[in-house]
């Protein structure tokens, strides 16, 4: 049965925002809230949580899974980006985007898309997501909570608990979200391709 904290999407409470960190370090699986409806995360090395998240979503071990990120200043450490792509992605962040980046050897190789070598990088301007980064001390591995069968992402975190609470261990509720997922935007080979339209405005990209 998973834990079901209730935190203050404009100000987070501090004592609940270290609880749900110990879960995560302890290799739990939780559902939290973005800029873009629900996602679910773990701890960056947790091997175990992420086959487990693989079997709540339904999805390949092949699926593109994103780091969370607290500010850009992590992204080096994690991706490769030019100049003129960082800028691009500073002017639009934090938001709704996910962007496709090549990989480097800090990301662990079961995150890396086998053939492209690539990773998604986030960065929400969400407060719980950024309270809980900022106590994590590192990114957290991520993807929308789409469940199977469904085409958006989960929005009301009551539903989400009616489903999934015997299957994670921490159900953050932090209001009700939009259903939209993520703008996807690869930026891999030094082009920039919208992979998915969601929420995030596709105009400075085009």
């Amino acid at each position: 049965m998973s834990q079901f904290f209730h935190i203050h999407p404009d100000n987070p409470q501090p004592r609940l925002v270290r609880q749900a960190v110990e879960i995560i370090q302890k290799g739990g699986v939780i559902v939290y809230p973005t800029d873009s409806g629900y996602a679910i995360g773990c701890g960056l090395g947790n091997k175990q949580a992420k086959e487990r998240i693989e079997r709540i979503r339904g999805i390949e071990k092949h699926h593109n899974f994103t780091l969370m990120c607290r500010d850009l200043s992590e992204l080096s450490t994690y991706a490769r980006v030019d100049n003129q792509m960082f800028r691009l992605i500073k002017n639009n962040t934090p938001g709704p985007y996910t962007f496709i980046l090549k990989g480097t050897k800090e990301v662990p190789k079961r995150l890396i898309n086998d053939k492209k070598k690539t990773i998604g990088i986030r960065v929400t301007e969400h407060p719980i997501t950024s309270a809980l980064l900022e106590e994590l001390d590192e990114p957290l591995m991520s993807c929308s909570l789409i469940l199977p069968g469904e085409q958006f992402t989960e929005s009301d975190p009551d539903d989400i608990r009616m489903q999934l609470e015997k299957h994670v261990d921490l159900i953050v509720h932090g209001g009700y979200l939009i259903e939209q997922a993520t703008t996807v935007i690869d930026m891999s080979e030094d082009s920039v391709e919208i992979l998915r339209y969601g929420c995030g405005d596709v105009a400075p990209f085009e």
